[in-house]
């Protein structure tokens, strides 16, 4: 998906990658990205909550204006349900840490451990 992100934009064409596979996307570095902690292929929400997805979508689009750098991913702060993160071993297997690792792009722009938001 990055390389094909990449020769979009070489042809004029702007993209944004919506990931819920951090390390993929940390690895890949499409040139824009924007990630959201819930469970694989439900990056744009949960089924029938048109709300919720609406959100999503519009912060996401947001990574047009506020990604500048490319490679730079952008973590959206929705919780898929505060009470259960049981799908997350499910889905990245017991003990998994999301995380990013290398050197920062621009100062302050460090890679670190993610933290879980709280709804």
């Amino acid at each position: 998906m990055g390389l094909i992100a990449r020769e979009a934009e070489n042809a004029g064409i702007p993209t944004l990658s919506m990931s819920s596979a951090w390390d993929i996307t940390f690895a890949v570095r499409p040139p824009r990205a924007v990630f959201v902690n819930f469970p694989l292929n439900h990056q744009t929400g949960k089924a029938k909550d048109p709300p919720l997805q609406r959100r999503i979508l519009l912060d996401a689009l947001k990574a047009f204006e506020t990604l500048w750098a490319p490679g730079q991913i952008l973590c959206l702060p929705y919780v898929w349900d505060p009470n259960d993160t049981t799908w997350e071993e499910k889905d990245f297997g017991p003990g998994f840490e999301l995380y990013g690792v290398g050197e920062a792009m621009q100062e302050g722009y460090a890679e670190h451990p993610l933290r879980r938001a709280h709804a």
